[in-house]
C-alpha cells in the first residue's frame, strides 16, 4: 500500500489529513494523521511538532480533544500524530487484553522478545520511518520537536533524550518518568524487553538523563492526576535533574488530573515553547 489520504478536513485555514501506509519497520498497515498550517507549501516548508499519545489512545486523540489546531495555524507548526501501537488481525495482543499492554499500548520500544519483535518496534517506527515519510510527502522542513502524554510522554522524553541532534526541543504532559519503577512500565518491560532489568535501563528517562541533555525540556503535570504516585513519578527525573545541568522545567499543576482537559488548558504554551525553539 503506498501512501494512502483516508481523510481531509479544513481548519482554520490549514487542513487536517489522515493517512495510512504500509510501515516496513513494524509490518503493518499504519495510521497517522497530520495538520498543515495554512503558510505551508513547498516554497515556504515548515517545522514539524510529533505528538505521541498514550494508552489506549490512537493518532485521533489529540487532534480532537487538545485545541491545538488555532495556535499551530497561527504558529505555522505542522502537527503530526502517530498511533500508539501497531495494529491488524495479525498483530499479538494481551492474552486478558489489558488496557496497559499490546495493543495501543506499544511504550515507543523496540521489542526484543518474541512474538512482539516481529511488529512491536515503535521507537524505529517513529524515530527513522515517519518521520522520513513526513517529510518526504509534505510541505515540512527538517526542523523537529517532540511532544506527548503519559506513556507518549515516556516516549517524547526517551526519543528525545537518545536522539538530541534530530530535534530541537521536547515536551510532556504527565509522562512516566521513571518506567523500570513504574507497574505499567515495568509490565510492558518485561514483555517486549525481557525479564533482565539492565536491558530496560536504556528507555527510562531518570536513568537517561544521567548523561544529559543540550535540549530545552517543559514538563506538565497535574497535582491530582490518581496516576501521579504510582505510575508517573516526576520526583524521579527531578531528583536525576539535579545532579545535571539541564535546561528543564516542571511544573506542578494544583487542581489537574490526567484528561484532555488539563491537556488543553496548557496546550499553548507548549506549542509557543516549540515555536520558540523551531524558529
Amino acid at each position: 500500500m503506498s501512501l494512502q489520504n483516508i481523510s481531509q478536513n479544513k481548519v482554520f485555514d490549514g487542513w487536517h489529513k489522515q493517512y495510512q501506509h504500509d510501515a516496513k519497520t513494524v509490518n503493518c498497515a499504519m495510521t497517522f494523521a497530520i495538520f498543515l498550517p495554512p503558510n505551508a507549501s513547498e516554497k515556504n516548508k515548515v517545522p514539524v511538532l510529533y505528538w505521541l499519545s498514550g494508552l489506549t489512545c490512537d493518532h485521533q486523540n489529540f487532534m480532537q480533544k487538545a485545541g491545538a489546531l488555532k495556535k499551530a495555524a497561527e504558529l505555522g507548526i505542522a502537527i503530526v500524530t502517530a498511533d500508539t501501537s501497531p495494529r491488524g488481525d495479525d498483530v499479538p495482543d494481551d492474552e486478558n487484553n489489558d488496557y496497559d499492554f499490546g495493543l495501543g499500548a506499544g511504550f515507543y520500544v523496540n521489542a526484543t522478545q518474541a512474538p512482539w519483535n516481529k511488529h512491536y518496534q515503535m521507537y524505529d517506527y517513529i524515530t527513522k520511518e515517519l518521520p522520513v515519510l513526513i517529510e518526504k510527502n509534505f510541505p515540512v522542513n527538517n526542523k523537529k520537536s517532540i511532544i506527548g502524554h503519559s506513556m507518549g510522554g515516556h516516549g517524547a522524553l526517551i526519543v528525545g533524550l537518545k536522539n538530541q541532534g534530530l530535534y530541537k526541543s521536547i515536551s510532556a504532559f504527565c509522562p512516566i518518568c521513571n518506567p523500570i519503577n513504574s507497574p505499567w512500565g515495568e509490565k510492558a518491560f518485561a514483555h517486549y524487553l525481557g525479564t533482565d532489568r539492565s536491558q530496560w535501563i536504556d528507555h527510562d528517562a531518570s536513568e537517561l538523563i544521567h548523561e544529559g541533555c543540550s535540549l530545552p525540556i517543559l514538563i506538565d503535570q497535574g497535582k491530582d492526576d490518581p496516576f501521579l504516585d504510582t505510575q508517573l513519578k516526576p520526583g524521579s527525573l527531578a531528583t536525576a535533574i539535579d545532579q545535571q545541568n539541564v535546561d528543564l522545567t516542571l511544573r506542578m499543576q494544583a487542581g489537574y488530573d490526567h484528561s484532555y482537559f488539563f491537556i488543553s488548558s496548557f496546550i499553548n504554551d507548549h506549542l509557543d515553547f516549540h515555536a520558540k525553539h523551531l524558529a
